[in-house]
């Protein structure tokens, strides 16, 4: 099979990375090859940033009018070429095709309309102050950003940083994950074919650690938005501190599901399922942790091993499919361990744990792996506390509210938190206790773009959303009129 070869957009134009070196990066679900990758380095950093920052000073003048109807434009674009942009994000992440149907590229496309339209009605502050004159704000634009997007919702979370930096008149330097770098490469021609004007958005693929790292350690760049891991996200801290740069950071979490016995029992199920192996657990966001009210813990254990066992694993684009493969085999053998030592640390493997033995042919050599749910580890197991990011999770008993309010914030992380309660009083006062950036009480995963978003402790720094990714994306300045 013919490999894609992915090259660097800079200045609106393909170009090839400037040591000629590419890489391999593989289609999870068969297990091989499927495109080349540039492994691009610092000079390739410097020709992105040279195209930016010439690009700023006109970009950076251009109206909020203008700059609206172009991301209008490239909303528009990327829904006309939906279905080939379901198809490979489906290829090259393992995702099912349903969920990139439904979730990941129609949300790319609506990161664009949601911030075109909130430039053209944000507001300003202004005030007089009496016998002296007239203050009022102006946001300013930064310059030029480096956006690090990671490969488990590569165009959602990708377009989610480009969106309102450009929107707020800033350029960008993009470096989305060397594993899945197929859409932002689509994403290029739409940005041209929009009108987007040349380094405006430029896209710099490789590693972190030669791509990620120039772009961050780059003197000139004064903002970094990064998605990842807790790890990395500590090295970009360290590494960025000597430039003063703005950071964004969304980070690791380690989320809790917290199950009371007075909850809507099948819609709480059914949810938990959802939030335990979308994506083949391979979102930040899902809740790892399933702390379940004593009272129904035994029957909310079958109910939830009963449906694991239906949820099917397999080719991504069937449309049937519940969990398609995990990005790579590095990380396949990473979720793998963490499964080998919950066994060790007393857990029990109550379903899953394994490769599917039905996958044959094209498949036998794909990451996939069976939903798995261990039981009878304590709070303070490794299993319990570091994050997996795979379609494992833990279930755990707990006697009282201030027991699980107490277990659930001993962690390192803070993402987010689901609780499930009809007891109004108790929903808003556990609520109030968690500590997490998110919590949703009877649901998961609505995202309100309006609303601040990130992370406590180490699930990250900052928050974007709404009127915070205005904040992030734009200096704020305060001009004092004199009578």
């Amino acid at each position: 099979m013919a490999l894609t070869t992915i090259d660097n957009f800079i200045n609106n134009e393909f170009v090839k990375p400037t040591e000629g070196a590419y890489f391999d990066t593989f289609n999870p679900a068969h297990g091989v090859p499927h495109a080349q990758i540039p492994d691009s380095t610092k000079s390739d950093v410097d020709l992105a940033y040279k195209a930016a920052s010439t690009a700023f000073t006109s970009w950076s003048k251009t109206t909020k009018a203008e700059r609206a109807r172009i991301l209008y434009k490239i909303a528009d674009l990327i829904d006309a070429r939906q279905d080939e942009f379901v198809r490979a994000e489906s290829k090259d992440q393992g995702k099912p095709i349903s969920l990139a149907k439904s979730v990941d590229i129609p949300r790319a496309a609506y990161n664009f309309r949601f911030f075109a339209g909130r430039i053209l009605h944000s507001v300003e502050e202004a005030a007089e102050l009496e016998g002296v004159g007239f203050n009022y704000s102006q946001r300013m634009p930064i310059g030029v950003a480096g956006l690090i997007s990671p490969w488990n919702l590569p165009l959602y979370l990708l377009t989610w940083k480009i969106a309102p930096c450009i929107a707020c008149g800033n350029t960008a330097i993009c470096k989305p994950s060397e594993f899945t770098s197929l859409t932002a490469y689509m994403l290029c021609s739409v940005l041209k074919d929009a009108g987007l004007p040349a380094g405006v958005v430029n896209m710099v693929f490789g590693t972190g650690m030669k791509a990620g790292q120039a772009l961050v350690e780059h003197p000139r760049i004064p903002l970094i938005s990064f998605t990842g891991g807790t790890v990395t996200g500590a090295k970009i801290i360290a590494n960025s501190a000597p430039h003063f740069k703005k950071l964004s950071l969304e980070l690791g979490g380690k989320n809790a599901n917290i199950i009371f016995a007075d909850c809507d029992f099948e819609k709480a199920l059914t949810t938990s399922l959802r939030s335990s192996f979308a994506n083949q657990g391979e979102i930040c966001l899902c809740g790892s942790r399933i702390f379940v009210e004593r009272p129904i813990y035994e029957k909310f254990l079958n109910g939830l091993v009963e449906g694991a066992k239906k949820l099917k694993v397999g080719d991504p684009s069937a449309a049937d499919t519940n969990l398609g493969a995990l990005v790579s085999k590095e990380h396949w053998e990473k979720v793998r361990s963490y499964i080998d030592l919950g066994v060790e640390e007393g857990g029990k493997i109550e379903c899953g744990g394994k490769k599917p033995a039905s996958l044959q042919g094209e498949f036998q050599n794909g990451y996939f792996l069976e939903p798995t749910i261990i039981s009878g580890l304590t709070p303070s197991c490794r299993v319990m506390r570091e994050e997996i990011f795979g379609p494992v999770v833990t279930i755990y008993a707990f006697d009282t509210e201030e027991e699980v309010v107490q277990i659930t914030n001993d962690s390192e992380y803070g993402l987010s938190c689901s609780l499930w309660t009809e007891n109004g009083r108790r929903a808003r006062r556990v609520a109030g206790e968690i500590q997490a950036g998110t919590v949703w009480v009877n649901t998961w995963m609505a995202r309100d773009l309006r609303m601040p978003f990130g992370g406590m402790k180490k699930s990250g720094l900052g928050r974007e959303g709404g009127e915070h990714s205005l904040d992030f994306y734009t200096e704020l300045k305060t001009i004092c009129l004199a009578d």
